[in-house]
């Protein structure tokens, strides 16, 4: 006999696997095209009336810029006005990741284009107008701050207690039965702290909230918990570095249920796209933010090999800047890809976190014959599992187990018996 069960995380039969910042996201890209679409006519208007082909040139290759971001724009539209659409088996999450492949194509093509004219150039130097490629560059390198800072929300991530890397972790939503909450460690200009909310507003009285980190080496820390208006602070700080599970306890009707969460150090310029937690990574607004980063990186190299080449007179450095250029951004266009395409194939999304599952299916004598755990959407994950076992126990364990993993937002658990087996 073979039993099947399945189980979505947060609301029955609930498909709807996007990003938690989904709408901000979409509303800050739109936000960009309106930016680069409005500087587009001006440069085209401006070189037109003022005979500057420059500036036309300038205003043209923003439009390219403009559509790049229009493709991310939509895929954050399709994926939010689709997400009910029960014809999508695990709903719409992955639309950012295609529009992110699609967009790694675009910015290789994008390198190929300005290596070859950078090539053809160092051949075949040609004349240069200083006076007017300096300001269009710097004018181009202001458009492209601007639109990353659009992008990323006006603020930044990183440590405001003196370390030099950025922490990466978003806010972890978990569910306890119908409560849903919302974890984070709290760092911005304060000690880090973790922070809890409710998304239903409804907050559980602090004294029945606890969570005790387990780092690797073993030690372990119980963190209690205040209420601070809207949210609950924990009253300790969270030391370095920010590298644990974390176990959640929430005591509801006289009954404590637990469930489990992996934070760690992130860095944002790992390419590789296979290290815990990348799951989180919306890869939509990360291809748009490669975008403008890529064109700003290319500005400043322009400006530079420009100012060299007006004041020495080394035309070669204007062509040698746009090689570099095209360097960088095959290299981006290339990790984007690498991750990407691992998502739309569905590489198994965090191999600690399968480990993880199959430790804790396994820890009572049971085996795992099957395991398939792949991503859905920015932060959730789907797992199948088969489990063989010669106990009497029935789906509904093993889902119970494995709703300790806050990330697993649709689970399908397949039970055989040991007379099956046989």
């Amino acid at each position: 006999m073979v039993e099947t069960e399945s189980a979505f995380k947060f609301t029955p039969h609930d498909h709807v696997f996007l990003g938690k910042d989904h709408d901000k996201a979409e509303r800050r890209t739109w936000a960009v095209i309106a930016l680069c679409t409005v500087m587009m006519i001006a440069e085209i208007v401006g070189g037109a009336l003022f005979g500057s082909l420059a500036l036309i040139a300038d205003g043209l290759h923003m439009s390219t810029h403009a559509g790049a971001l229009l493709l991310a724009a939509l895929a954050y539209t399709y994926a939010r006005k689709y997400a009910d659409d029960r014809s999508f088996t695990f709903g719409t999450g992955k639309f950012g990741d295609l529009a992110g492949y699609s967009s790694a194509i675009v910015l290789a093509m994008i390198a190929l284009l300005i290596g070859y004219e950078a090539v053809s150039r160092l051949l075949n130097p040609v004349a240069i107008s200083f006076n007017e490629a300096i300001p269009i560059a710097v004018l181009g390198l202001a458009v492209n701050v601007v639109s990353a800072w659009l992008l990323s929300g006006g603020h930044h991530h990183g440590h405001s207690h003196g370390h030099g890397h950025d922490h990466g972790e978003e806010p972890r939503r978990i569910a306890f039965g119908s409560r849903l909450l919302e974890i984070e460690v709290f760092e911005e200009n304060v000690p880090p702290r973790f922070r809890l909310r409710a998304e239903s507003g409804l907050l559980p009285d602090a004294s029945d909230v606890n969570i005790e980190t387990i780092r690797p080496d073993g030690s372990r820390q119980l963190f209690s918990f205040d209420l601070w208006g809207h949210y609950l602070e924990s009253r300790d700080e969270i030391p370095e570095p920010h590298a644990f599970t974390a176990m959640v306890r929430l005591t509801q009707a006289g009954q404590q249920q637990e469930r489990e969460l992996e934070f760690e150090e992130h860095d944002h310029g790992d390419a590789q796209g296979d290290g815990h937690g990348s799951h989180h990574r919306d890869n939509n607004m990360r291809a748009a933010v490669i975008h403008v980063v890529a064109d700003a990186a290319v500005s400043v190299l322009v400006i530079a090999g420009l100012l060299l080449a007006r004041t020495f007179g080394w035309l070669w450095m204007d062509p040698l800047a746009g090689l570099i250029g095209a360097l960088v951004i095959a290299n981006w266009s290339v990790g984007l890809l690498r991750d990407t395409g691992g998502i739309l194939l569905d590489r198994t999304a965090d191999p600690r976190m399968a480990e993880r599952v199959r430790a804790v299916i396994e820890s009572d004598g049971d085996r795992v014959t099957d395991l398939h755990l792949w991503r859905l959407g920015p932060g959730h994950l789907g797992a199948i599992v088969s489990v063989a076992t010669t106990q009497a126990r029935e789906a509904a364990h093993y889902r119970q187990r494995l709703a300790k993993f806050g990330d697993l937002s649709h689970v399908t658990v397949e039970v055989q018996h040991a007379l099956q087996l046989s």
